[in-house]
């Protein structure tokens, strides 16, 4: 009897063991997965906030440029009235650090007028509609994103010039 009372304790303690890690198991696997989800968070955490930082560093560098190009549009407009070398090493040396930063003019003239590059400024008469005749102030892009639209005067047909004269005058 003994002997069975010794097994039948065996057995208990032996169950009793087996549940206990069954749960230590269980247990181990919540933190493993609750370890993966952290780290999977954090992961996630340290990749926003590296885009973020591109971002921010990518709008102040557009903010500091976009406060440049007046001083660039001056130095070319003293240009046209000065005709001195060192004026033009100048503002070529400021235009050339400009393009090495990715910022670029936008060629407009010529070219059929597009309200997301430039702002019309005057409206002329020529032989195409639709077309930028003259630029008044450049644009600058930096890739794809416009840092500052130009200001342009834009041809329209002889017949419709009639009608918009017209239309200023009424107004």
């Amino acid at each position: 009897m003994k002997d069975n009372n010794q097994k039948k304790d065996k057995n208990e303690t032996l169950l009793k063991y087996e549940q206990e890690n069954k749960e230590l198991k269980k247990e181990i696997e919540d933190f493993k997965n609750k370890y993966l989800r952290a780290l999977a968070d954090y992961q996630n955490f340290q990749k926003r906030i590296s885009e973020e930082k591109k971002d921010w560093e990518k709008k102040i560098k557009n903010q500091f440029f976009l406060k440049l190009l007046p001083f660039l549009d001056n130095l070319e407009k003293a240009e046209l009235f000065i005709k001195d070398p060192g004026l033009k090493l100048i503002k070529d040396q400021f235009f050339q650090l400009l393009r090495n930063e990715g910022v670029e003019e936008i060629d407009l003239l010529g070219k059929k007028f597009d309200p997301n590059l430039a702002e019309a400024i005057d409206v002329v008469e020529g032989e195409k509609e639709n077309i930028v005749v003259e630029v008044l102030r450049k644009g600058y892009r930096i890739g794809e994103q416009v840092l500052r639209v130009a200001q342009v005067k834009v041809s329209v047909k002889k017949e419709k010039n009639k009608e918009i004269k017209e239309l200023k005058k009424d107004n």
